[in-house]
């Protein structure tokens, strides 16, 4: 079964605001088994949105509608719709009442305007609206579903969980079977290469399917079934995703959609590990993305942002021997990366300490180009690991780059050590 989702409202293609209805229902459909095929944004104009109407109508099986139901002159989406369909409009007397309340509750003079938003098409379900006051729709016509939902996502969302979809699953979805899927998360790797990799498993895929996708510094890879049963499903999924780990098992860290730094965090705070960090070029976004994670608190004593070679000094001990004279390293080398993440660590008395340092941009540093990174890891009782990073894209790209991959490499050093001394419970 396909869908297309109708989004209406000037200000969504002025971009004056993002359209996050479409998201939640393309997540919510495919729950369903319905498959979105379309998404469409029309202003407020009345021919323009009959026009898209009649080629939604053409190529879905359901349509939903987000926003147009308020009580202005431009909410013109049931109005439209009954002309597309000539059907006519009536007032609902539930929703009336339910207008008519609010003003009075509040002893607030209520505008004729506001009879608007009771308005129902002829030989349609009412879809109460318990947060705000525009009544929505449902009805089948000709072997097609239309669902009329409220723009403001705090009114669409309970009103789809809520009543639109109870009415599509007992009207539309009598002999659909429901999506599964589980999100398979890497870092490490592009997703260009990642792709590559899974070439031939992307090529024969029939069920389940195969969806990489990415974001900065970390690829998803979706992979979804349509199956009578989560069981089944579950089956059929945990294969495809072992085939895939076997591939990239030094990529893959997790099968369900969290961030790395969340996996770090929770995996150190059970083994009892703690982590402080020295960050230069990347001023605290590392130390940022770790205590935005909830419990980090337990794992993670603290840094230094030692953003001048002063405080690198000063704070760090970093000799002036490596940051000035001629034929000194300087901030962005090996040298100074060891030092860094060494000094914290004693300096923090954690078990890991971490460092970067780098050029982010947009001008060259100590005639070192932009993307030139060093990450490093000290750990108590080992040696200390320096990674050169060579990145690029904008500063604010680099510096997220710079704190991904120096978060995968601690992963990385983690899963050795939980391969070499499993932790009970662990899922990294």
């Amino acid at each position: 079964m396909k869908a297309e989702i109708i989004a209406v409202g000037t200000e969504l293609l002025l971009g004056q605001i993002v359209n996050s209805n479409a998201q939640f229902l393309s997540v919510e459909l495919a729950a369903l088994g319905i498959d979105v095929y379309f998404q469409t944004v029309v202003g407020d104009n009345s021919s323009r949105l009959q026009e898209a109407i009649e080629i939604a109508r053409s190529r879905a099986d359901v349509i939903l509608f987000t926003g147009g139901i308020g009580p202005t002159e431009d909410d013109l989406t049931k109005e439209a719709l009954a002309a597309s369909l000539r059907r006519s409009l009536h007032i609902d007397q539930l929703a009336m009442d339910h207008v008519q309340r609010f003003f009075d509750e509040r002893k607030v003079f209520m505008t004729e305007n506001n009879r608007k938003q009771a308005i129902i098409i002829e030989g349609t379900t009412p879809l109460a609206n318990e947060i705000g006051l525009a009544v929505g729709l449902a009805f089948a016509e000709k072997d097609k579903y239309y669902i009329v939902l409220p723009g403001p996502p705090r009114e669409m969302k309970p009103m789809f969980t809520d009543k639109a979809k109870p009415w599509l699953q007992q009207h539309a979805l009598t002999n659909e079977m429901p999506i599964y899927s589980k999100m398979l998360k890497f870092a490490g790797i592009g997703e260009s290469l990642l792709e590559d990799k899974l070439i031939d498993l992307i090529h024969s895929q029939t069920d389940p399917t195969i969806a990489p996708y990415a974001k900065e510094g970390e690829v998803t890879v979706r992979i979804s079934t349509k199956a009578p049963s989560e069981r089944e499903a579950m089956e059929k999924l945990t294969v495809l995703e072992e085939q895939i780990k076997a591939i990239l098992p030094e990529h893959m860290y997790a099968n369900i959609d969290v961030p790395l730094e969340q996996l770090i965090v929770d995996w150190m705070a059970d083994a009892g590990l703690t982590l402080s960090a020295a960050e230069s070029c990347t001023g605290g976004l590392l130390m940022q993305s770790i205590t935005n994670v909830p419990g980090s608190a337990s794992m993670f004593k603290g840094g230094i942002v030692c953003y001048s070679n002063e405080m690198k000094m000063k704070l760090l001990n970093v000799p002036s021997a490596f940051l000035e004279g001629v034929d000194a390293p300087g901030a962005v080398s090996r040298q100074v990366a060891e030092v860094l993440a060494e000094q914290v660590r004693m300096t923090a008395d954690t078990d890991f300490g971490l460092s970067v340092t780098g050029v982010a941009g947009p001008g060259y540093s100590e005639r070192k180009p932009v993307g030139l990174v060093f990450v490093a890891i000290a750990e108590r009782g080992k040696a200390t690991e320096v990674f050169e990073l060579n990145l690029k894209g904008t500063r604010e790209n680099i510096r997220l780059r710079s704190v991904k991959a120096l978060l995968y490499r601690l992963w990385r050093r983690l899963e050795e050590r939980r391969v070499a001394t499993p932790l009970e419970g662990s899922d990294l």
